[in-house]
């Protein structure tokens, strides 16, 4: 017997002793519920209010961003949460908007990762992929770090 007889022999033997395919469970969690907080952190950034946006994050958490933003700054940026919402200006808002967002969640984490666009005056400005980390604190989902990709080119809807 050859040394490819063989592995081929002990291969074959493996696949009966594999158990069935089966569908993967859904997840156990509400998705709403862990979605929730960042929505509300949109409509607070829209509005440009602070107090709204520091409701709905961990102020000691970060805001870390890499890439380009609309106003041309490149390379990675970062600041507290609490640092971020000290620099909002009312009128200086934008929509942002994320789509089929990824949830994992195991207990009280959980982590988001969904593509985005920024619009500002009807038009996209920008885009990229967001990535949350939450944490749930008594029964309360809060976002404790966004990191995101940024790109003003190549945007859906540009």
């Amino acid at each position: 017997m050859t040394m490819i007889d063989m592995l081929l022999a002990i291969a074959l033997q493996s696949v009966d002793r594999l158990p069935p395919a089966g569908p993967m469970p859904a997840p156990d969690f509400d998705e709403a519920s862990v979605l929730a907080p960042i929505n509300e952190t949109f409509r607070a950034l829209e509005k440009q209010d602070s107090a709204a946006l520091l409701r709905h994050v961990y102020p000691e958490g970060r805001v870390t961003a890499v890439g380009t933003l609309p106003s041309g700054a490149t390379g990675l940026r970062l600041s507290s949460w609490t640092e971020y919402a000290a620099r909002m200006k009312p009128g200086n808002g934008f929509k942002e908007r994320i789509t089929k967002p990824a949830i994992e969640m195991d207990g009280d984490i959980a982590l988001v990762w969904a593509p985005f666009t920024i619009e500002r005056d009807g038009k996209i400005v920008s885009c990229g992929t967001d990535h949350f980390d939450m944490v749930r604190q008594n029964d309360t989902w809060k976002i404790m770090n966004i990191t995101f990709s940024s790109r003003t080119t190549g945007c859906p809807g540009q």
